[in-house]
């Protein structure tokens, strides 16, 4: 972008109609999104993340053969839609819902399979022939339909990059791992309460918080995080609505803002999103005595998403941006300085929306 615009792109369910990987251009105003073009060529690219340089788009084809590809990110005048590097590599896993880069490595969570994947990236940021290796969870939770085994739905390098953080949904538990050999390794287990039925995962930008959003209960944990020791600590759980839902409550999203003062979440079926207060130390040295004391959050607001089913939730300079899957929409949102609360500014329609990546 030569405007002062940044790029972003979306990723969508071709299978319910959705156009694929999506590129569009956001005002560095008002965070609009203007559409540029789409690539359909990878089936359910539902869940994007960019190289540390911005160079290169990894994206997960979240089908029951799981693969995941690279793509070369268009430059001012290049084109508008990414050039794909190489062919899909698959993941030896059914169904990646989330990706990450990590030393050397994009690592996808694969729920279906309950298993973490690594695939090398090569210098020029296209990936390796095939997956180095692939860590298989074991275990399950009370929940008869979504908790007979384990479901990865989520993996993400720590503040320090020293650690991989992986979500399972099916076995209530925050996997931390390193790299052995190229291959995940498990570097220890934290279980959480019995039928949460944990999603995703946020870190405080001061490095010793990490809040895991439950989906099977609209609920978030808020939790100590130990670099040093690759350790996580559940400190408390606290509600992400108001009173009790109406009917399906489904939280999906959880961002942090960059000056760690709130907390935002989406719940689908509610349609909302809730903003939390940060309330205590953010010292990056507070460490984890200081921690359990001041590790509030308040529920200050809920605004409605914009759309139907919120599936993801982004933050970037300012804004929030939404991709809701049912209403077919991406919807983004100027947010108050002062109070968190996110104002809706407009939206764009695209199909079968899953996840926002902002450069």
């Amino acid at each position: 972008m030569t405007d002062g615009r940044r790029q972003a792109f979306i990723g969508s369910f071709t299978a319910a109609g959705g156009p694929g990987i999506v590129t569009v251009s956001v005002a560095p105003d008002d965070g609009a999104l203007t559409v540029l073009g789409t690539l359909n060529d990878l089936p359910d690219p539902s869940c994007l993340t960019l190289s540390p340089d911005g160079r290169t788009l990894y994206a997960v084809s979240e089908t029951a053969e799981g693969a995941v590809a690279a793509y070369r990110v268009p430059g001012a005048g290049a084109g508008d839609v990414p050039e794909p590097v190489g062919s899909p590599v698959t993941v030896h896993g059914d169904g990646p819902t989330h990706l990450c880069v990590f030393a050397g490595h994009v690592l996808t969570a694969n729920y279906g399979s309950g298993s973490v994947t690594a695939v090398p990236v090569r210098t020029d940021g296209g990936l390796g022939r095939s997956a180095s290796g692939v860590f298989r969870h074991t275990g399950s939770g009370p929940h008869p339909q979504r908790q007979q085994g384990p479901h990865a739905h989520q993996v993400l390098p720590d503040p320090s990059g020293r650690w991989a953080v992986g979500v399972d949904l099916g076995t209530d538990s925050v996997r931390v791992y390193t790299l052995a050999d190229g291959a995940p390794a498990q570097h220890r287990e934290v279980a959480l309460r019995p039928g949460s039925g944990p999603r995703h995962l946020a870190f405080h930008p001061d490095g010793a918080r990490a809040y895991v959003l439950n989906e099977l209960s609209p609920t978030l944990v808020v939790c100590h995080w130990d670099a040093a020791e690759g350790a996580l600590r559940p400190l408390t759980e606290i509600p992400v609505l108001p009173g009790p839902p109406a009917g399906d409550a489904y939280p999906s999203g959880v961002a942090v803002s960059p000056d760690g003062r709130f907390v935002w979440t989406a719940t689908r079926g509610e349609d909302v999103l809730s903003v939390l207060a940060v309330e205590g130390n953010t010292d990056r040295t507070a460490g984890a005595a200081g921690m359990a004391g001041t590790a509030g959050l308040r529920l200050t607001a809920t605004v409605p998403c914009g759309g139907h089913w919120p599936r993801a939730l982004t933050e970037s300079r300012g804004f929030l941006y939404v991709a809701n899957e049912r209403s077919g929409d991406v919807t983004w949102f100027a947010v108050d300085p002062d109070t968190g609360v996110p104002r809706r500014g407009g939206a764009i329609p695209v199909a079968a929306a899953s996840c926002v990546v902002v450069d």
